[in-house]
């Protein structure tokens, strides 16, 4: 079945709710890893998840059936390498700035593929955009935002960028095998800051049930359901959807975590959602979904 096939066989409505349960369940996982960082550091926290995860989607694709190349197996390394540092980096971001204001920051990666990808004359306009988003957002004046979750989160961004470049090279012939494979590694790149950070509280059965949540809220569920999702609906609609992810972010920080923002940040938020929407809408079809 051809892509447009598969496309017109579906209501939109389908995958485009698949794709908001997806996002929605990504920035509740966001919002309960916060009560891991006491108990288990920013790194313990990020090695819980990405271990849990790896154990689950093994269990779906299991990776171990993979017959690699070594450019394609090359490509696993990196795109696993980025998705370890990518929640390391955010998850350090989270734990010093608001939830909406990182996955905002976090966007500037992904949004940069996109633009490199497409030379259109637009992308100075949403270049603009997200600059004047990151401007507003940034410890000038007044503001009592950390400069370095900023730091952390633009650094997510980095490694986000990485996560799309090398995993669309890795994921070309083996799909979510390599998204199991690639969280494998992750795992095994950061579980040694995450032992020397957090030693046995790792292991504190207290803290299991809400690791795991993390797990499949931040990672198995929502890789499924956006897979499920990419399928269905083209690449432009996907990611101008997943435009819409700092909003929710920010809302779910409001909701979960008391974390109220100013105006500024509110339209600063708006502003790198506006560049990242406008970007996905006038991409041509060579660029690269925006994902988490």
């Amino acid at each position: 079945m051809t892509a447009a096939a598969s496309f017109k066989s579906y209501s939109p409505a389908l995958p485009v709710g698949v794709l908001a349960i997806a996002m929605i369940s990504v920035q509740g996982g966001a919002a309960l890893v916060k009560g891991l960082f006491p108990v288990a550091g920013v790194a313990g926290a990020t090695t819980l998840r990405l271990a849990l995860a790896s154990v689950i989607l093994a269990a779906v694709w299991r990776p171990w059936r993979l017959r690699p190349t070594a450019r394609e197996a090359r490509s696993i390394l990196v795109y696993g390498m980025a998705m370890g540092c990518m929640n390391f980096c955010f998850y350090s971001a989270l734990y010093r700035i608001p939830l909406g204001i990182a996955v905002a920051l976090e966007f500037t990666g992904p949004l940069a593929v996109a633009i490199a990808a497409s030379h259109r004359a637009a992308d100075y306009l949403w270049i603009a955009l997200a600059a004047l988003g990151l401007l507003a957002l940034l410890p000038l004046g007044h503001q009592s935002i950390s400069a370095a979750g900023i730091a952390f989160a633009l650094s997510a961004g980095v490694f986000w960028a990485l996560y799309i470049v090398f995993g669309r090279k890795a994921g070309t012939a083996h799909g979510g095998a390599t998204t199991a494979m690639g969280t494998v590694v992750g795992a095994l790149v950061i579980a040694p800051i995450g032992v020397a950070q957090a030693g046995a509280s790792l292991l504190d059965p207290a803290i299991l049930p809400a690791a795991l949540g993390v797990a499949v809220l931040s990672s198995a569920l929502p890789y499924s359901l956006e897979m499920f999702a990419l399928t269905r609906i083209p690449t432009r609609t996907f990611g101008v959807l997943m435009s819409a992810e700092p909003a929710l972010a920010a809302l779910s920080g409001l909701a979960f975590l008391h974390e109220s923002l100013s105006l500024t940040q509110w339209a600063a938020i708006a502003s790198i959602m506006a560049a990242s929407a406008g970007s996905a809408a006038t991409s041509g079809p060579s660029a690269p979904p925006i994902k988490d």
